[in-house]
């Protein structure tokens, strides 16, 4: 498992830079990703990271766009505005989630 340091800290990796050790991540760390990907969080940002890491936590998988837009109560719609272009990718690599299944 390929090892990382984000935000000054050691973190483990896939291929892909999605993170693989769900404790690994914190609030300090989802903002460093966030950076990365050019989002600046805002509250409507965060409601859609905390169900993401809720609902893998009972889940064990990634929701979906679908899933976080239904369960979440969040229309799919802000959801790309949120996340530009790829927002089931970008939530779940902010999140520090594996990549969604379906996600290329």
């Amino acid at each position: 498992m390929p090892v990382t340091s984000i935000a000054g800290r050691e973190v483990h990796v896939d291929d892909e830079g999605f993170l693989t050790v769900y404790d690994e991540w914190d609030d300090v760390l989802a903002k460093q990703l966030a950076a990365q990907i050019g989002i600046d969080l805002t509250d409507a940002h965060w409601k859609a990271i905390r169900f993401l890491r809720a609902d893998y936590k009972t889940q064990g998988e990634t929701a979906t766009i679908r899933r976080v837009s239904t369960l979440g109560e969040i229309p799919t719609k802000e959801l790309f505005t949120l996340f530009p272009k790829k927002p089931a990718k970008k939530m779940a690599y902010i999140a520090g989630l594996p990549k969604p299944h379906g996600c290329v």
